[in-house]
C-alpha cells in the first residue's frame, strides 16, 4: 500500500519538487536495519534466544549476530564476543514494515510527539530509537519477560538532508516542524 503511494504520488512531486531528469533520481529508501544491543543479556542464552525469536517477530526476518571489533575491559568486552543482533529489511519486506512502523507502531509509543528534525541526517538517513519493544503488535505483552530498546535505521538515496525531509514527510512520517 506505502509502496504503490510512493512510486504513483510521492515520486512525481519529488521530481518535479527538485527539478529532476527522471522518476530514477528521486530519492527513494534502500534498506531498513533493525539493531539491538544485548547489554545486560550477554551472559543469559536463553534471554538471548528470546531477543532473537522476538525481532524475528517483529521483522519477519531472521537477525545475525554482531561481534565485537576490538575488547574495550571498562565495558568487559573482549574482541569477538557477540554483543549485538542486526536485521537488514530489503524490497517487500522493508515496505511491509515501513507501513507498520508508521501507521501502528509510532502512533503507540507512550508520550510520542513527533520525530525530531535531527533524526535525519545530511545524507537524508533517518535514524529512529524505539525504547519498548512492545509497541510492535506482533508482540504479545503477556508473553514478555524482559522489555528491551531497538534502533531503526532507513537508508536512502538521498543527494542532502533536504531532500530526505521531504520523502518522509509524504511518506506520512510525523516529523515535527522545530
Amino acid at each position: 500500500m506505502l509502496k504503490e503511494k510512493f512510486e504513483k504520488e510521492i515520486v512525481p512531486r519529488m521530481v518535479s519538487q527538485f527539478g529532476l531528469k527522471n522518476k530514477l533520481a528521486a530519492p527513494r529508501i534502500k534498506q531498513v536495519v533493525l539493531n539491538m544491543g544485548l547489554g545486560r543479556f550477554l551472559g543469559e542464552k536463553e534471554a538471548v534466544e528470546r531477543l532473537i525469536q522476538d525481532i524475528t517477530t517483529i521483522s519477519g526476518q531472521k537477525p545475525v549476530l554482531t561481534q565485537a571489533k576490538r575488547a574495550i575491559s571498562s565495558f568487559k568486552i573482549r574482541q569477538g564476543q557477540k554483543i549485538g543482533l542486526k536485521v537488514t529489511l530489503r524490497g517487500h519486506r522493508m515496505w511491509d514494515f515501513i507501513d507498520r512502523l508508521v501507521f501502528i507502531v509510532l502512533p503507540r509509543v507512550r508520550d510520542f510527539r513527533g520525530l525530531n528534525l535531527s533524526a535525519v541526517d545530511t545524507g537524508g538517513n533517518l535514524t529512529i530509537g524505539i525504547k519498548e519493544h512492545i509497541v510492535f503488535p506482533e508482540i504479545s505483552s503477556d508473553n514478555v519477560k524482559q522489555i528491551f530498546g531497538l534502533q531503526v535505521c532507513l537508508a536512502t538515496t538521498a543527494k542532502n538532508r533536504e531532500q530526505g525531509l521531504l520523502m518522509f514527510k509524504m511518506l506520512g512520517f510525523p516529523i515535527k516542524e522545530k
